[in-house]
């Protein structure tokens, strides 16, 4: 299928009537329950407030957990920089147990997945239900942002991926969640990438945090040098699809003096840009993504259905979520002249918008050609976010409750040493 092929659209739907059509609440307040792509609301209030309850003591006891584990571990940074990487790796495997389990507790559903044949065989369907990536170590991922859960869901790419990568995923953030209580202590150990949108300003940060990630490092077992795995996520929209985001990329395309796609937003290439011409030469990939969910209108926006309280609380996920999977060598990418990248990215835009055309049109996007997806269902993984194992997210606790036990035992020792002593 050529682009011109894939950009061709049918005429637009006739839209659903927006506004406050029922007396609902928050993200509810633009549709109707009947409008709802997951349908009505499956919980009365007090199961709904059960539910805040208890992912809110989960969410926070894992979080403070997972901190108090990085605070343990920080020393290393002055005594050996790759055991502190390795230790916060874990850390990081800990917080993607973490949503995974969340999500599958509070917000099941269905991962529908395919990708055209530069992934062949590495999508697999495993025979307890789940899917297995194959892909590298290292690499850049890029995707189009929907919602402002899309990372949660890229997240468990990384933890299904074998080997894992869910220790080893970098995203680019804006600055100011580095300051949320916990949490953004827990993304600065991270070494997650904060921007403030000055490119003056974040241009000497993202130097230093993407020279951190090209480091080559000695093995001692064999003096050999190696690179640490990195999935570094980047969504070059710069915030998720909405009606304000829908304006800015419209008047930014009449500026440029582009098209303005349909589904997706114009992507801005200047971020991406730097980090590719840093880290040519360490990494070989770049992945592309494609992300929908299933049941939002035409002309319509994910955050106006799935909230927080629609997916958690009121039991009205997302049906599925679908990925279209690509991937660019890194050689292959005009990297010699940033206009010409601009172009380079803008067509793929273009490409991934023809691809959302297709799935508002048929709720798919296309099959996987038979070698691109083994043992997958016509073309397509369906699988959904979830563990291998039911008590893997116990890997959280582990650390703090190591210490925690040494500590309550080296008291009573010294307890009883003193009531000798006395």
């Amino acid at each position: 299928m050529t682009t011109s092929e894939l950009r061709q659209r049918p005429q637009p739907q006739e839209e659903l009537p927006t506004g406050n059509l029922g007396g609902l609440s928050g993200a509810e307040d633009v549709v109707a329950d009947k409008y709802h792509p997951s349908g009505k609301v499956s919980h009365g209030w007090w199961i709904q407030a059960l539910r805040v309850v208890a992912l809110a003591v989960y969410f926070t006891a894992g979080c403070c957990s997972i901190v108090l584990t990085q605070l343990i571990g920080a020393p290393l940074y002055f005594i050996n920089r790759d055991l502190y990487d390795s230790y916060m790796a874990l850390t990081k495997q800990s917080f993607g147990l973490m949503i995974t389990t969340m999500t599958h507790w509070w917000g099941p559903t269905t991962i529908r997945i395919s990708g055209d044949a530069s992934v062949a065989d590495q999508i697999r369907q495993t025979p307890d239900g789940l899917v297995e990536f194959s892909f590298p170590e290292r690499l850049v991922m890029v995707a189009n942002h929907q919602i402002y859960t899309d990372w949660l869901y890229l997240w468990w790419v990384g933890y299904a991926n074998r080997p894992h990568a869910h220790g080893y995923l970098y995203i680019i953030l804006k600055e100011s969640l580095k300051y949320i209580p916990v949490m953004g202590q827990g993304m600065m150990f991270y070494g997650f990438i904060f921007m403030s949108r000055k490119m003056s300003v974040d241009r000497p940060r993202m130097a230093h945090r993407l020279a951190r990630l090209k480091t080559r490092h000695t093995s001692p077992r064999d003096g050999g040098k190696y690179l640490n795995p990195m999935w570094l996520l980047l969504f070059p929209e710069g915030t998720n699809a909405s009606g304000n985001g829908r304006v800015k990329s419209a008047r930014w395309a009449d500026k440029i003096g582009v098209t303005d796609p349909q589904h997706v937003l114009l992507p801005r290439s200047t971020g991406m840009y730097f980090c590719l011409t840093e880290l040519k030469g360490t990494v070989d990939w770049v992945y592309d993504c494609t992300v929908a969910y299933e049941g939002i209108p035409r002309g319509k926006f994910g955050e106006e259905y799935f909230s927080l309280s629609s997916t958690y609380f009121q039991g009205r996920p997302p049906k599925s979520v679908n990925f279209y999977w690509r991937r660019f060598r890194v050689d292959d990418i005009p990297l010699q002249d940033a206009e010409a990248f601009e172009v380079w990215l803008r067509e793929r835009w273009y490409e991934k918008d023809a691809l959302m055309e297709q799935y508002v049109a048929t709720g798919r996007f296309p099959a996987s050609p038979g070698e691109a997806v083994t043992k997958g269902k016509e073309g397509f993984v369906e699988t959904e976010v979830r563990t291998r194992y039911p008590w893997e997210f116990l890997q959280i606790f582990t650390v703090v409750g190591a210490v925690g036990l040494v500590a309550n035992v080296v008291l009573k020792l010294w307890a009883r040493l003193v009531a000798v002593v006395s």
